[in-house]
C-alpha cells in the first residue's frame, strides 16, 4: 500500500520509515516491545527477548513518563544508532507528569482551547517534549509519536471530554507539533483503546497510522475490522500482553503494521518462551536484525 505523510517536509529518515511501514503492510510484522521506565537499566524487556530468542525487537518503545525527557532522548539516540525503530508515547497529566496523573486530572476542557493560565500549564509540557523529540530530529531520528493513547477508552484525562474534545485537543497539539514548533521528524500514531468507540477520528490528514491497544489475548480482530472502515491507513497493534502465533493473524486476516508488547509482566509472564521463540524466529515476524539488514545493511545490529 502506499500513503502520503501527513507531515510537512518530513526528514528523509521518517520518510523512509513510513515507506518501509506502508511497503511491509499486509506482509510482515514489525516486532516491538516497550521499556519499562521504573526499570534500572531500561533493558529488562530487550535483555529478556534476547536471552529467551537470540533475536531482538526492530521498534523501541520509550515513555516521557516523569519528565524522563533526557532519558528518553538518550536511550532513543542509543536503539537508533543499533539501526532500531523508536516509538515515543507520554503518560502524563497537565499539573502532573505521572501514570496517576494521566488517569485521575479532569481540567476544565474549555480553558484548554482559551488563552488561560491552565493552557499555558499544557504548553509548557508540550514545550519540554518538542524540545526532546526535535533533539531527535535534529539528529536524523525519526519517532512514532503515539500522545493521548486509548483516548476512547476515556480512562484518561484527554479522553474525559468526550469524542468532539478529543478531536479538537489532538489537532491542537498536531498543529503546535508542526506549525509551532516545526517538528519534521514524526510519524503521528493514532491510537484507539480496544473498544474502537464511533465517533473519534480526527481525520486522514493529521496522523500516519491508526491502531488499538488490546490486552485480551487476542489477535484483536474485532478492532482491525472496525479500523479498516475508517480509514485505509496502515494499522498497528501497538500495547498488547499475550502474542498470538502469527498463523493465527494471518488466519484472521489482521497481519498488523507491528505488534508491541507491554513491559514486564506483559513480556515475561503472559508469554511462554516457546511462544516467543516461535514468533521471533518466524519469517513474516520483523526482527531488529531483519530491519538492519534491510534498511542499514553496513550497519549490523
Amino acid at each position: 500500500m502506499t500513503s502520503k505523510p501527513v507531515t510537512p517536509n518530513l526528514i528523509s529518515q521518517a520518510d523512509e520509515l513510513y515507506g518501509y511501514i506502508c511497503e511491509n503492510f499486509g506482509k510482515k510484522i514489525i516486532s516491538a516491545v516497550q521499556e519499562c521506565p521504573g526499570h534500572r537499566h531500561h533493558s529488562l524487556e530487550t535483555d529478556y527477548i534476547y536471552k529467551t530468542t537470540g533475536r531482538l525487537p526492530a521498534m523501541r518503545g520509550l515513555d516521557f513518563i516523569h519528565d524522563d525527557y533526557d532519558g528518553v532522548v538518550r536511550r532513543a539516540r542509543e536503539w537508533h544508532s543499533r539501526g532500531g525503530i523508536v516509538t515515543i508515547c507520554w503518560h502524563t497529566g497537565i499539573e502532573g507528569n505521572s501514570y496517576p496523573a494521566s488517569q485521575k486530572e479532569l481540567p476544565d476542557f474549555e480553558l484548554l482551547f482559551e488563552d488561560s493560565p491552565l493552557r499555558q500549564l499544557m504548553f509548557s509540557r508540550w514545550d519540554r517534549a518538542a524540545a526532546a523529540l526535535k533533539e531527535l530530529g535534529d539528529a536524523g531520528i525519526p519517532v512514532l509519536w503515539r500522545p493521548f493513547h486509548e483516548f476512547d477508552g476515556q480512562w484518561f484525562w484527554w479522553g474525559k471530554g468526550g469524542k468532539d474534545v478529543f478531536i479538537r485537543l489532538w489537532r491542537m497539539m498536531f498543529e503546535r507539533f508542526t506549525d509551532y514548533y516545526k517538528l519534521n521528524n514524526l510519524l503521528w500514531v493514532y491510537g484507539y483503546s480496544g473498544e474502537v468507540k464511533p465517533g473519534w477520528y480526527a481525520g486522514d490528514d493529521c496522523c500516519d497510522i491508526v491502531g488499538s491497544d488490546n490486552y485480551d489475548g487476542t489477535t484483536n480482530l474485532r478492532a482491525w475490522k472496525l479500523l479498516k472502515e475508517i480509514t485505509e491507513k496502515p494499522l498497528a497493534f501497538h500495547e498488547t500482553g499475550v502474542l498470538r502465533p502469527v498463523d493465527d493473524y494471518v488466519a484472521d486476516g489482521c497481519l498488523w503494521s507491528w505488534f508491541m508488547n507491554w513491559h514486564t509482566k506483559y513480556l515475561i509472564e503472559d508469554n511462554s518462551p516457546e511462544l516467543l521463540n516461535g514468533v521471533y524466529h518466524d519469517s513474516r515476524v520483523v526482527t531488529l536484525e531483519d530491519y538492519v539488514q534491510k534498511m542499514h545493511p553496513a550497519h549490523p545490529a
